[in-house]
């Protein structure tokens, strides 16, 4: 009997595994080290260790950094682009801007595609649609045999003006299909029929690029998964935070960049929620990066502004996530200036931190927080072994001896550092966005969080730290808290007050059209069908534009008028509702519920003497110096108990650290709440 539904979190260093026993209600976890060459042989590592046969797996849902990785360290197909006469090198010209303004020698990554790779043909589309120039059947034909001889794997095309009318874009890529067979082909007008051609050509390249890479992965995955007994549908993770099934997602390929990264966002709005917060900050701090979301008002930000490679957006809407180089493999060094530096550079999973003994011999966070005595020599309930001798050599001779420290010194450097990091990207996030920290909870999870969320919140002003019960594994959680979902999104130019609202339904009620079939496509029933429509505003002139929630039966603007002029004060500090205000664009959000588990609470009795394990010296900057700190174990931890730092909770996947002038508690939900109590 299916029984389990199975979530699975594919990590740069750990691939993290959540089952969840629908029957009884409880809830098993594990780790295994990632297989970055082949991901899928973690995954069903992952699932031969929890003992679960594949036939008992109910719902099988994941996130996975296979887009991501593919599209970094560039190991992608042969892909050619096909654009109009005129408009071979957008891609490179892209918008002009550089990460550095300041750097000319600071280069923007290559495209995806060269320039050799990339070919025009005859065709022309005005601003208005109209055809001015039919497609040269044979000239693309002719391209076609070219494209064959040279084995190109994957096409992109992308003609200018093609949003507003894709009918030659749909013509080339049906004469393409025929000359080239199976190769994957995608065309602008069907992934992101959206104005602006750099936007809209870069996305269309990285689906491109990714579609064959995915659909293999998929593939294999699928049948790996066959073998061991799951016969139900593989959900797959998406950047707008809903999952596809395996039917969809090679079409949407591009949308898989930010899979495994988004579930983190999803799983720290769940546990948010939980606790009672609609505002939250989810912190999610792993081996080798860190991800960074922000809820408010219960609702995950959203852009369509976002990349993996600076220069090369993608298009599709995104959860807001900022990714920063700061994880408990990331290495600290020193600049040529002589100061002192942390990450982006990460020891990985080979050779990992020094104190792995896998050949690392660079100090990293793990190294740093190993020699202070917060970590201990034995994780994953004994099965992993830390060599603190090694983190003590690391840490002293690459850190401590060219600054004139002891050893317990640079390691707290090597943390204030990493901290510092941290913050500076919490602040992007909130105050730059118009947030204040002090309105918010941090929700802290993954493997790293525990060690360094209380002096993030400390530096932030932030209240209250939530760290649930699975922080380790919580984004491997995420993704069985997530609906199947598309995106359709449509340009749309019109003025806010003076459009028809009649024209604007006609334009919602086509694209609810085309979500409701990516919806049956799915396999799911027209009862659990829901649709969100949202236009796209901004002020007339102006370029940064708002999504703003409207309803389906739209009898005016005013609402959505008065949201966005409030939206814009917040996010931009500027406001005038005596502005003329333009709708740039519109999306409607097609969602099917998909039926989740409820975690249940759970009630532990007795004292906190009950999850005693031991004392051991700890180093706090605070104390001047190593104090004996109390161990103990999560598990054994009291619903209810509050206890005093300094203090050391231990648990199988991760280690929290409760800094002197902190307390903890614990709720019924198993979650640790830390809050400063001394200004």
């Amino acid at each position: 009997m299916t029984d389990y539904r199975f979530a699975v979190d594919v990590g740069g260093t750990f691939t993290d595994v959540f089952v969840f026993d629908e029957k009884r209600k409880e809830i098993a976890i594990t780790k295994v080290s990632s297989t970055p060459k082949e991901p899928e042989v973690g995954i069903l590592e992952g699932i031969k260790k929890t003992g679960v046969s594949g036939k008992d797996i109910m719902q099988f849902s994941h996130g996975t950094t296979v887009g991501t990785n593919a599209l970094i360290e560039r190991k992608l197909p042969k892909t050619a682009l096909v654009t109009t006469k005129g408009f071979r090198d957008v891609i490179e010209i892209r918008d002009g801007t550089r990460l550095d303004l300041w750097d000319a020698y600071n280069d923007v990554a290559p495209p995806y595609i060269k320039r050799r790779d990339r070919f025009e043909v005859t065709e022309r589309i005005d601003y208005a649609g109209n055809v001015l120039e039919e497609i040269d059947v044979e000239e693309v034909r002719a391209l076609g045999a070219k494209l064959k001889k040279r084995g190109v794997e994957s096409v992109a095309v992308c003609f200018i003006n093609a949003y507003v009318n894709g009918g030659n874009e749909a013509k080339v890529k049906e004469i393409l299909q025929e000359e080239l067979g199976d190769v994957y082909i995608c065309a602008s007008n069907d992934i992101l029929p959206e104005i602006f051609e750099t936007d809209r050509m870069s996305t269309t390249i990285v689906n491109a690029v990714l579609g064959p890479t995915v659909s293999n992965y998929i593939k294999k995955l699928e049948g790996e998964m066959k073998a061991v007994g799951y016969e139900g549908d593989i959900l797959v993770l998406h950047s707008g935070g809903g999952v596809m099934t395996s039917e969809t997602v090679p079409r949407y390929a591009a949308r898989l960049a930010s899979s495994g990264i988004a579930a983190g966002a999803i799983a720290s709005k769940y546990i948010a929620g939980l606790c009672g917060y609609k505002n939250a900050i989810g912190f999610d701090m792993g081996g080798t990066s860190t991800d960074i979301s922000l809820m408010y008002e219960g609702e995950l930000r959203i852009t369509k502004d976002w990349s993996i490679e600076y220069g090369y957006p993608i298009g599709f809407p995104s959860i807001e996530i900022l990714t920063i180089g700061a994880g408990g493999g990331s290495i600290s060094w020193i600049d040529e200036g002589g100061s002192l530096r942390n990450g982006p550079q990460s020891a990985g999973a080979e050779p990992g931190p020094a104190c792995y003994g896998l050949g690392g011999t660079e100090p990293t966070n793990t190294d740093a927080n190993l020699v202070l005595g917060r970590l201990d020599t034995k994780l994953l309930d004994g099965l992993m072994h830390l060599d603190k001798e090694a983190s003590l050599t690391a840490v002293s001779e690459r850190i401590g001896q060219p600054f004139h420290l002891e050893a317990a010194e640079a390691a707290n450097s090597i943390l204030k550092v990493a901290n510092a990091n941290m913050c500076d990207a919490l602040r992007l996030i909130s105050v730059r966005r118009g947030y204040d920290p002090r309105d918010f909870a941090l929700v802290a999870f993954g493997g790293a969080s525990g060690l360094h969320s209380a002096y993030l919140a400390k530096e932030m002003d932030i209240p209250n730290v939530i760290i649930p019960p699975y922080s380790g594994v919580a984004a491997a959680m995420g993704c069985l808290m997530v609906d199947v979902q598309h995106d359709i999104t449509k340009t749309f130019l019109a003025d806010a007050k003076s459009m028809s609202l009649e024209a604007l339904e006609a334009e919602f009620s086509s694209m609810e059209k085309e979500g409701k079939a990516l919806l049956e496509e799915e396999g799911i029933a027209q009862e659990d069908m829901n649709f969100i429509r949202y236009v796209d505003m901004r002020y007339a002139g102006q370029w940064r534009s708002l999504a703003i929630t409207i309803g389906r039966e739209l009898k005016s603007m005013d609402d959505a008028l008065f949201q966005f002029h409030r939206e814009h004060e917040r996010e931009f500090a500027f406001s005038d509702a005596n502005q003329n205000v333009e709708i740039y664009g519109l999306r409607v959000a097609a969602i099917g519920v998909v039926e989740k588990p409820e975690l249940p609470k759970k009630i532990v009795q007795g004292t906190l003497e009950s999850a005693f394990i031991e004392e051991r010296p700890v180093y706090f900057e605070e104390s001047e110096g190593y104090v004996q700190t109390t161990v103990y174990q999560r598990a054994d931890l009291p619903t209810g108990v509050e206890l005093e730092g300094p203090a050391i909770i231990n648990q199988l996947d991760s280690t929290i650290v409760i800094p002197p002038q902190f307390t903890a508690k614990t709720d019924e939900y198993r979650n640790i709440i830390i809050q400063y109590t001394k200004s």
